[in-house]
């Protein structure tokens, strides 16, 4: 069902169709963000009472569990990896054909269990796989996510990893056999057509991003992590989110964003909205937190530096070209970096933004940047994984690849793992049929001896 033609903007949009629908359900309650109201069932009920969770510094991960790992190592996304050194030299360990289709986001990552036993890797073709360190197949198991696949990564808590599909659906996998152990359907979410999105979890609670269209727009969603079941939601953003949320519990604050060009910021865990940001722009990567700064990049040729407070603008970079990646963030040297579509990787000043180096990579940086004690790993479409000299941004190596780097660069235990985009012909051309020239695959480096 549709909203009707004459139906009344809102900030000059058009009020989206489950806007309308709980319109018609709620009467005086439409278009209120936040329909927790609206739903049977576990309602979520977190406050801000009580809440004083320890703070941590940039080289520990929130929440403080040995047991649970996810999408940029924590919850403030920084992508940072203190205890992890990359070698002068690398070679390619294993390999296998994972990707195959030609959908333009980011790939999803490897994720590594915390007890370094299984490597999962969620593929575009809608499989999620697990292998061991060395590349052993230990199970494949398949979502609905048949047609673009899957584009997030695992969030793993206690044996048990989320995530979620592009056909609407969020999963839950025992990370041991590989069982479905529950899935949370489209249905229950409104609707959902995708959740690109990685999960975020807190205490029993996942909190991850759905995408509609019809017209295009987004809901936070908060989903109990035991049952699947949806505990709370909020459907203001407009254009279809692709960030992973971030949360910051020192600061309290939960941070997404999407193709609207807005930033979003809710107070955690209350989920109440504290604050938005608009940019000239989409805003497709995942916004790190760090020290009450968020940092955000923006199609709009900008990557900007907000306080987490009340979300106004403490500096601003110009890359020329769109911004779209996941930054990294080195807690202890106070540097920020990110790449761009100007093909470059730029590493910047946290608190003033001025730039300490570029590198030049020789192509468009969408993915994630990885920050290691020594390093910042990060791929490049000119099909090469770079390893950068933290401090210089001189280049220790590359690795070429078939496609292009899209997704993270995750170092575990002397090991380093990452998925690529497959070789395609005839995509971007209407009169042309799809042709896999080579797939895209998930590799493991290790030394070269």
């Amino acid at each position: 069902m549709s909203p009707p033609q004459d139906e009344t903007p809102v900030d000059g949009r058009t009020v989206s169709r489950r806007r309308y629908l709980a319109g018609l359900a709620a009467g005086s309650l439409a278009g209120i963000a936040g329909c927790s109201g609206l739903r049977s069932g576990p309602r979520y009920d977190r406050t801000q009472a009580g809440f004083d969770p320890d703070p941590l510094p940039g080289d520990r991960t929130y929440p403080d569990d040995d047991g649970v790992t996810m999408f940029r190592r924590g919850l403030r996304r920084l992508g940072y990896y203190p205890d992890a050194t990359v070698p002068d030299s690398v070679t390619v360990n294993w390999q296998f054909p994972a990707n195959y289709i030609g959908h333009t986001a980011a790939k999803a990552s490897p994720r590594p269990t915390p007890d370094g036993e299984t490597v999962v890797i969620p593929a575009d073709t809608g499989l999620v796989h697990a292998v061991s360190p060395k590349g052993r197949r230990q199970w494949t198991a398949r979502t609905g996510a048949t047609s673009l696949g899957i584009h997030g990564t695992p969030t793993i808590v206690d044996g048990v990893a989320y995530i979620g599909g592009y056909d609407g659906d969020l999963y839950a996998f025992d990370v041991r056999t590989g069982e479905q152990v529950w899935r949370t359907s489209r249905i229950a979410l409104d609707g959902a057509i995708a959740i690109g999105s990685s999960p975020a979890y807190w205490d029993g609670v996942l909190y991850v991003v759905a995408e509609y269209n019809n017209p295009p727009a987004g809901t936070m969603w908060a989903i109990d992590a035991k049952t699947g079941q949806p505990l709370w939601s909020d459907d203001r953003l407009w254009g279809m989110p692709h960030p992973s949320t971030s949360i910051d519990p020192e600061y309290e604050r939960m941070i997404t964003a999407s193709n609207d060009g807005i930033c979003y910021c809710w107070e955690f865990p209350s989920l109440e909205l504290e604050w938005s940001f608009e940019t000239d722009g989409h805003i497709k990567g995942t916004i790190p937190q760090y020290d009450g700064l968020a940092f955000v990049g923006s199609w709009d040729g900008f990557f900007y530096c907000l306080d987490v407070v009340d979300g106004t603008e403490q500096w601003s970079f110009e890359t020329g070209e769109i911004v779209m990646s996941n930054p990294g963030v080195d807690p202890e040297t106070g540097i920020i970096y990110v790449g761009s579509d100007d093909r470059h990787v730029h590493a910047l000043d946290m608190e003033t933004g001025d730039r300490i180096w570029s590198r030049n990579v020789n192509g468009s940086v969408i993915g994630s940047l990885t920050v290691t004690s020594d390093a910042v790993l990060v791929g490049s479409y000119d099909g090469n994984l770079y390893a950068l000299e933290k401090d210089t941004g001189e280049v220790r190596w590359t690795v070429a690849n078939n496609g292009h780097v899209t997704s993270a660069a995750v170092p575990h235990d002397g090991r380093i793992y990452y998925a690529e985009r497959a070789v395609l012909s005839g995509y971007w051309d209407d009169d042309e049929s799809t042709t896999v020239e080579v797939p895209g695959h998930a590799y493991c480096l290790v030394e070269d001896d």
